[in-house]
This record gives structure tokens, C-alpha cells and sequence, in this order.
């Protein structure tokens, strides 16, 4: 478990644990696509986290509802087809957790960037999106995607506490709790 600030780390860990799970595949719960080739010079810019992580492997994206010109065009490319994106406004009624799973390795690292949570629950985040998924969304896929494959860890990233609000810190620490409940649940399935 990385509990990290913004989501560049998850590149590191996710190549890392590439090497001891050849066949993994990512779920990526954001807001925005994070699939940028370079950001403000750098390549490894938290605007570029999704871009590094589907060079490694297959990255299956959750709750997308922002994303730059450069991002859709490679989604519509070739090189882009490695990923596959549930946009938030296409799962307002809820999450098609079976399709989710389907799209995804036998082995899961999952990365979740807290701003996939909508605003009214999740403020403390550098770059809040209107239109955010519900706690009850978020933790059902969790725990659907744990009970059905092996998640070999994950992150929690871009808390951006807020000073006089710690209900977005608690509800970051709770997600964590929950999302290790539900891989100990889980774990061993035969």
C-alpha cells in the first residue's frame, strides 16, 4: 500500500511490481486521464501517470471526466488502445463493475486518485472536477474487483488537506481501511 502525494508515484510502483507480476493490469480510478506524453517538461508530471502506466501494461480507467485535446487524440490512436476508459458521466447510474473486471489481468494493482470522488465529499484535492463518483460507487467496485481478482496492492494519492475540514482526511484513511479489508477478504481464492 503507497499512500502517496500526487500521482507520479504510482509509476515506480507499478513498474516495480510489473517485474514481479508480468501479467499485471491497472484500474485507475481519477478524474481526469492522466494520459499526457509530457507535462509543464517532464514526462513523469502526475499529468502523465496513466500515459507511463499503459506503456507497461493494460491500464483500465474509472470515473474520467477530464482530459486535454492531446489526451482524447491518443485515446483515438493506436498507441492508445491499451487503455480502456469508463467515464464518469457514462456510469452516473452505476459502475458496470462486471464489464470493469472483464477488462482487466488476473493480477491488479489499483491506483485511486481521491479527486474520482465527487467534490461535495471529496474537496481536498490540487484539482477538483465537478460530477465526481459517490463513496458507495467507488467502494462497490473495490470490493467487487477484489473479490474477483488478486489485487497486489495499491495507492491512494492527491489528498490536498484542508485546513479546518479533516472530513476528507478520514474518508481517504477509511477508503485505505476498507480497500485492505476487502483484498484480506479476498485474497485467497483458491
Amino acid at each position: 500500500v503507497l499512500l502517496g502525494g500526487e500521482h507520479s508515484v504510482t509509476v515506480g510502483l507499478t513498474l516495480a511490481l510489473k517485474e514481479k507480476y508480468p501479467a499485471l493490469s491497472v484500474l485507475q480510478l481519477d478524474a481526469h486521464a492522466d494520459l499526457r506524453d509530457s507535462y509543464e517538461g517532464s514526462p513523469f508530471n502526475h499529468a502523465c501517470a496513466g500515459r507511463r502506466i499503459q506503456e507497461l501494461c493494460p491500464l483500465v480507467q474509472v470515473g474520467i471526466r477530464s482530459m486535454s485535446g492531446e489526451e482524447a487524440r491518443f485515446m483515438g490512436s493506436e498507441a492508445g488502445a491499451g487503455v480502456r476508459t469508463f467515464y464518469a458521466a457514462d456510469v452516473t447510474g452505476g459502475i458496470p463493475a462486471d464489464e470493469v473486471v472483464a477488462a482487466l489481468s488476473d493480477e491488479v494493482f489499483i491506483t485511486i486518485d481521491l479527486d474520482v470522488l465527487d467534490p461535495s465529499i471529496m474537496p481536498a484535492t490540487g484539482t477538483p472536477e465537478p460530477g465526481g463518483l459517490g463513496w458507495y460507487q467507488v467502494t462497490g467496485l473495490l470490493r467487487e474487483v477484489a473479490r474477483k481478482k488478486k489485487v497486489v496492492g495499491f495507492d491512494v494519492v492527491e489528498l490536498s488537506p484542508m485546513e479546518g475540514n479533516v472530513a476528507p482526511d478520514f474518508l481517504a484513511a477509511r477508503l485505505t481501511y476498507k480497500l485492505m479489508g476487502y483484498i484480506n477478504e479476498y485474497y485467497d481464492k483458491g
